[in-house]
């Protein structure tokens, strides 16, 4: 009998990954524990703001701690326009040598929503000019789906806005999102434990990806892990197939052989 290779956990833009968690580098207490939770969470893809990165500094930088390590992925966070975003996704592949980017252009500051007409306006010009775009995007299917027809390599609709702590606000939308789209789904922003990010998976999410609810835990290196198993028992969870949900009871012991039948 042959024996079937594993798949993938995650694949995006034609590269395999052996975890389906991203993590992100912000926030931490210091870069030791940050490092720490990174290892403990399994991921090896990683986002790093371009906006934080010290890219000509000569002390040792967060790229320098991150290369070689992990797949980076650089972000546009704090981009408010598509030029904005479009200019910093070039420095980044010009200084990291990547055309891997996570695209974010914010329209409102207190929920971080992003700005949905700057956002397609950036898709569109970054996967025109090479980029593999990952698009965080409000849990919009039209939205969604319009970034997938773009050509982006892969779709990021939020759970809740972002550091709220607050879980899959509308667990309906993911699941339609991952049902539609035959691109990568990551589930971003939002997470707050680790039953969130099972939940994603369970929906149906190809991936997720967290950041705040490692680096402000009490114990980031102990949710790193918890989220490492969450992520892997909501993927198991999914392929196993749960049971239908019933409006009443259902005996899972037969009746046959009781006394008195």
């Amino acid at each position: 009998m042959s024996i079937q290779p594993t798949p993938p956990a995650l694949s995006i833009a034609g590269e395999n990954f052996g975890s389906a968690l991203m993590a992100g580098t912000a926030g931490y207490p210091n870069r030791q524990v940050m490092l720490d939770a990174l290892s403990a969470s399994g991921a090896e893809i990683v986002t790093v703001s371009i906006r934080r990165v010290d890219l000509t500094g000569p002390r040792e930088s967060l790229i320098d701690l991150l290369t070689g390590k992990y797949r980076l992925l650089p972000n546009t966070a704090g981009c408010a326009t598509a030029r904005d975003a479009v200019l910093t996704a070039g420095l980044a592949r010009e200084a990291l040598g990547t055309n891997w980017v996570k695209l974010e252009v914010v329209g409102d500051r207190e929920t971080l929503y992003p700005d949905v007409e700057q956002l397609l306006k950036a898709a569109a010009t970054l996967t025109e000019q090479g980029f593999a775009v990952l698009a965080y995007s409000n849990d919009d299917p039209i939205t969604c789906e319009k970034l997938a027809d773009m050509g982006c390599a892969a779709v990021m609709p939020l759970g809740a806005p972002i550091g709220s702590g607050l879980g899959i606000l509308n667990p309906y939308n993911i699941e339609t999102i991952c049902r539609r789209l035959t691109t990568p789904i990551i589930l971003d922003a939002g997470i707050g434990t680790a039953s969130d990010a099972a939940f994603a998976m369970e929906l149906g999410c190809s991936g997720v990806l967290l950041n705040t609810a490692i680096a402000r835990a009490d114990n980031p290196v102990g949710m790193a892990g918890a989220m490492r198993l969450a992520v892997e028992a909501g993927r198991a969870a999914r392929a196993a197939g749960r049971i239908p949900k019933r409006l009443y009871a259902e005996a899972s012991s037969p009746e046959l052989g009781l006394i008195g039948s």
